[in-house]
């Protein structure tokens, strides 16, 4: 048996708009930024992950960065399918005659059109995937956080993730509602980037909003334990001219009100559609947060005031639907719920 698992490998891709994680034995092998270079003349690959994201915003003209997946759906067709195979070649790092042939299990947003199944479905099998199936993120985040989710019981998760807010109601194996919406991480950094230029004139790129997300991203005005102010450097709008600015986490919980709210109403459509009995459980239980959204600071203290139901944030919340997908993996002939 050893020499056919030489021939075969079984892996588990969370692709996702913003980071691209593959697991592989039970372990993470490959976390890395979904973006990569590309030669404009000759479409080659210069580099991709986090080396790709260090030249983002910094190209000259013979070099262009994209980033394959938009709103959590493939957007670039040939960038994703040279995305995947890099990605899956981190893994193989010793050199072999020929490739093995893939088992693969990806993620896809709950709210995804045929058409888009189907290019995630093309470009894992364009990448060397034998056989290729798919699972919806919330149920890859339920699995990751440890629910049971064949238990006839109702558990919600709340996965808010790069480029899609995933909302779903899980109950006996299946997805009773779902809410998938393209508000998440991305706008999130795009209004931070408009709020610089509008408030403080000051031209700011992706990179940087997303620094400052990171460093005084809230998503309350008052917080218990509040970060340090970060220091933002960039041109002046009018004058070109260099220019330093404080930015408070109380700037940030105003600039991002209008996405979460946007969240919450979301969550609460999500609720309304629940069925009764279902609902009981979930005020039970608690509602999951997971996906790089849910560490935003105070997310859960809001949330949790807002719908009176209490919000609990996965323990490795950016892992949590590629660990669901690793434990779907390894039980892709029990579970019921992967597509072919």
């Amino acid at each position: 048996m050893g020499f056919f698992s030489f021939l075969s490998q079984d892996i588990a891709i969370d692709l996702g708009t913003a980071n691209t994680i593959i697991i592989h034995n039970d372990k993470i092998v490959v976390d890395e930024p979904s973006i990569v270079a590309l030669d404009r003349r000759t479409d080659k690959l210069m580099a991709i992950g986090e080396k790709a994201r260090q030249m983002h915003g910094k190209t000259h003209d013979n070099i262009y960065t994209i980033r394959p997946l938009r709103d959590g759906v493939i957007a670039d067709f040939n960038a994703a399918e040279q995305m995947i195979r890099g990605m899956i070649k981190m893994i193989n790092t010793n050199s072999r005659l020929f490739s093995p042939s893939l088992t693969m299990v990806v993620c896809i947003p709950s709210g995804s059109t045929e058409v888009e199944i189907r290019a995630v479905r093309d470009s894992s099998e364009h990448a060397g995937g034998r056989e290729v199936y798919m699972i919806y993120e919330p149920m890859a985040a339920a699995l990751g956080i440890g629910l049971d989710v064949e238990a006839p019981q109702g558990n919600m998760v709340v996965d808010i993730g790069g480029g899609t807010t995933e909302i779903a109601v899980i109950s006996l194996g299946g997805i009773v509602t779902n809410k998938s919406i393209r508000i998440a991480g991305d706008d999130l950094t795009a209004d931070i980037m408009e709020y610089m230029r509008r408030q403080h004139n000051i031209k700011v790129g992706e990179r940087t909003a997303e620094e400052i997300k990171i460093h005084v991203g809230s998503a309350l005005p008052e917080l218990e334990e509040p970060p340090t102010d970060y220091i933002v450097q960039g041109p002046n709008q009018m004058t070109a001219l260099p220019i330093e600015v404080p930015v408070s986490y109380q700037e940030i919980s105003h600039c991002l009100e209008k996405s979460i709210s946007k969240i919450e109403t979301a969550i609460l459509s999500a609720l309304e559609q629940t069925p009764p009995e279902l609902y009981a459980d979930i005020v039970n239980n608690g509602i999951y947060l997971a996906g790089g959204g849910a560490l935003l600071r105070g997310l859960d203290k809001r949330l949790t005031d807002k719908i009176n139901i209490p919000f609990h944030i996965a323990e490795n919340p950016l892992h949590a639907v590629a660990r669901g997908t690793g434990i779907a993996l390894k039980n892709r002939h029990r579970f019921s719920f992967l597509k072919r």
